[in-house]
């Protein structure tokens, strides 16, 4: 006689109902040989179906022996316990147990696909045995679309899919009208007479009369073990089946990802509006945080290119102690000399002195007041102004004392707004001095505060010949060149001044130092404003985490089936937060489109300020939303990994 394919020795299972220990399956022991048809009879709380969901590797022995071809069950992982349960085992249920969202020839290959089995392969299995049971035009249908008998017939293409040996049918007669149970009665001595090894679970004893033996339980024990008039002489060969490991390696890795991906998107789009609400946090999070990112960028460059407008790369030197020193204006040892002498130093690309004076302006019957600029040659390219019309005074003119004046653009608008010549070749009174127009700078960034005064520049030995009669500047302004560090300039510049001087009677104005200090300034208003997006982002996380933790609620049946049918923990685990993630990915993708969009719309309605959004930051905002679909979506995939397959399948 052969071994028996399986073994149960002194099983006992024990469960908790409150305080009270309840035993379903009392030291219980049970040989089935392969190729029998087994009825299991008992009444309801006999332990029948208890004993189906350990023999199917669902439940575990409290105590006992359990072998399925000489091997211990009880020494498997889960893993193992899952290859079982795919290769070796086919289940049909009484309920059927069909995914809802899958047509009838995408239930029957769930099994394959966690076997490892190529698509186009198991497609070709699914249509043969969905042909051979009849129901082979149903297999686009979705199981609502199907008749109960129609749906346990894709039940069973689906045990049979990876060549399963023993087939385990619970109650499969129970929900169906007589003819169709006779249908699929007949399908399962069909089965039996390929050498499959059956085993029924039923109360009817006219099912039970189909097989060869019948087992009778009462109180978790066996009370009747007999054979039936139609036992079997002889035993078909045993059905060929694929390896209980298949697709090893980073091909079965990837493969499986692959239909996880695959299988995440086909219940995403079963519950859109889920999907979509569960996106909404990641994409309102996303937006937020790339815009806020975009437009703290911009606003810096916007910033440093008003100060560039002052005069790129420049320190400007006062005289004074301090800034706000009450004695500033009596000290008058910065000279023409100091300029000359900065002049003369290698890190300097340009140097310009300057006085100023307030006046009024006059023009025909306009008057307003005005500050004089006496400034030299070099001053238009030390501070980048930009020559809107006319010329710019040169070097000549500061040495011959000229009344060259060139104006600002608010003094153009304020005198010669409707003029064509923009005051070009005009004389202006500047108090009782008569000066002619040369040209007109465009509209400059005046630092802080209002850029609305009216300003006019004259040579610097005009200004002090015919205005202050003071040989002592207001400042000196100087360029440094690209390449050299303004603070080592400014270092310079203070001991040269210094050994000038004798003393520190002066100080100095480092742009640059603005710069740094607007620079950091925007970008902790920037880092405070994304700081706050951040956490509508993990608002956003934690949306994921409660709609995936609602989900697996939701789908416990769903993962016992699959389960049931071989799915390991880690494909569970895997299709759940590849879902996660998927979710999280769209959602970013779309808040970084809501955001582009954003930034095109500002561009548009505002020209000067520019938003842009670099490779860098799209990627990271990308990056971002997947992580918080990993991180936030762990912890429910996990919990529906590790579900008790027979604690899932018992919930409908």
């Amino acid at each position: 006689m052969s071994e028996p394919i399986i073994s149960l020795e002194n099983v006992r299972r024990e469960f908790m109902a409150g305080d009270t220990r309840v035993v379903a399956l009392d030291d219980f022991s049970l040989d089935i040989r392969r190729g029998e048809m087994v009825a299991i009879m008992g009444s309801s709380g006999s332990g029948k179906s208890t004993l189906l969901n350990i023999l199917g590797c669902l439940d575990r022995p409290t105590s006992g022996t359990y072998r399925v071809a000489g091997k211990n069950v009880s020494e498997f992982d889960a893993d193992a316990l899952a290859a079982l349960r795919r290769e070796h085992f086919g289940f049909f249920f009484q309920r059927y147990h069909l995914l809802a969202d899958l047509s009838a020839a995408a239930n029957v290959e769930i099994p394959a696909v966690y076997a490892g089995v190529d698509a186009r392969e198991r497609r070709m299995r699914a249509n043969s045995l969905l042909d051979r049971l009849g129901v082979g035009s149903r297999g686009g249908h979705r199981p609502n679309q199907l008749s109960g008998g129609q749906q346990q017939r894709v039940s069973i293409a689906r045990a049979l899919i990876n060549g399963a040996e023993v087939i385990l049918a619970d109650e499969p007669t129970g929900a169906l009208d007589r003819r169709s149970g006779e249908e699929v009665l007949k399908i399962l001595k069909e089965l039996h007479r390929e050498g499959r090894t059956i085993i029924i679970v039923t109360h009817d004893a006219d099912v039970a009369a189909r097989a060869e033996r019948i087992i009778e339980l009462r109180d978790g024990r066996i009370v009747s073990d007999r054979r039936t008039e139609t036992t079997a002489t002889e035993l078909a060969a045993p059905v060929p089946r694929t390896p209980w490991d298949s697709r090893p390696g980073w091909s079965g890795a990837l493969r499986r990802l692959r239909e996880a991906s695959r299988m995440a998107l086909v219940a995403m789009a079963a519950h859109r509006l889920r999907a979509f609400l569960t996106m909404l946090g990641i994409i309102i999070g996303i937006a937020a945080v790339s815009s806020v990112v975009a437009l703290g960028n911009a606003s810096q460059r916007k910033v440093l290119s008003d100060i560039s407008s002052l005069g790129t790369n420049t320190i400007e030197v006062f005289p004074g102690k301090d800034f706000g020193d009450a004695r500033a204006a009596k000290i008058k040892t910065l000279v023409l000399d100091d300029a000359r002498a900065l002049a003369r130093q290698s890190f300097i690309a340009g140097v310009t002195p300057t006085v100023s004076t307030s006046t009024t302006v006059r023009y025909r019957g306009n008057e307003s007041n005005v500050l004089v600029n006496g400034v030299g040659e070099s001053y238009f390219l030390v501070k980048g102004a930009k020559l809107a019309k006319g010329r710019l005074f040169d070097e000549d003119a500061v040495r011959n004392i000229e009344r060259q004046a060139v104006i600002d653009d608010n003094t153009r608008k304020t005198f010669f707004a409707d003029d064509q010549t923009s005051g070009i070749g005009r004389v202006i009174w500047l108090g009782k001095v008569p000066c002619r127009i040369v040209g007109v700078i465009a509209q400059q960034q005046g630092g802080f505060g209002s850029n609305q005064n009216l300003s006019v520049y004259l040579p610097y030995t005009t200004v002090q010949a015919q205005f202050t009669g003071d040989r002592a500047l207001r400042s000196i302004l100087l360029r440094i060149s690209d390449e050299i560090s303004t603070n080592l300039a400014q270092d310079a510049v203070t001991t040269l001044l210094t050994q000038r001087h004798n003393t520190r009677d002066f100080v100095i104005l480092n742009t640059d130092d603005i710069r740094r200090t607007i620079t950091s300034t925007t970008q902790t208003l920037a880092f405070l404003v994304a700081a706050i997006a951040v956490i509508s982002l993990v608002v956003g996380g934690i949306g994921v985490m409660n709609i995936m933790l609602v989900s697996v609620s939701e789908r416990i049946s769903e993962i016992g089936v699959r389960m049931a049918v071989g799915a390991r923990r880690s494909d569970i685990l895997q299709q759940f937060l590849v879902e996660a993630m998927l979710i999280s990915s769209i959602g970013g993708i779309a808040g970084i489109l809501i955001a582009v969009l954003l930034g095109m719309a500002v561009n548009i309605a505002m020209p000067g300020f520019q938003i842009s959004y670099s490779p860098l930051s799209i990627g990271a905002a990308f990056l971002t939303s997947t992580g918080i679909g990993v991180a936030f979506g762990f912890f429910p995939a996990r919990r529906a990994a590790f579900l008790d397959p027979v604690v899932a399948l018992s919930r409908d």
